[in-house]
């Protein structure tokens, strides 16, 4: 039972440690995230990084080094499952939990702890989950 409990926690960590999310800076996303396909500086002084990875694509956008948003969507365009979805959202709840807070307009999610927020729309011209730093009042 010993052996059993060691090998799950080896590979928890070895899934936590293999990806990045919110907050992190930009060694280790592009170390979980893949090839660069496009990096451009914005008007606003940040950067916005594309990366390809598998079956994904993620516009992250840094700032100081650090990854303050990031979208995430299907290289074909097609929209994210709600299976995916819950996965993007809990790598980046960050001890905290997600609430849905739906308009008739987009998804919304917020994070209890309202330093996050997210939103399920279009980026690029495909459907996307864009999460990003929250600023103002939780």
């Amino acid at each position: 039972m010993k052996e059993f409990s060691i090998l799950i926690l080896a590979i928890l960590v070895t899934a936590t440690c293999g990806w990045a999310n919110l907050g992190d800076g930009d060694d280790k996303i592009e170390d979980s995230y893949g090839s660069i396909l496009q990096r451009s500086l914005r008007d606003d002084g940040t950067v916005s990084v594309l990366y390809h990875k598998d079956r994904y694509l993620y516009m992250v956008t840094f700032n100081n080094g650090r990854s303050v948003s990031e979208s995430y969507f299907h290289v074909k365009g097609t929209d994210l499952s709600e299976k995916e979805i819950t996965k993007f959202l809990k790598a980046n709840a960050a001890g905290a939990t997600w609430t849905s807070e739906n308009t008739a307009k987009e998804r919304r999610f917020r994070r209890s702890d309202g330093k996050a927020e997210a939103t399920y729309g279009t980026v690029r011209d495909k459907p996307a989950l864009t999460v990003r730093e929250a600023h103002g009042k939780p």
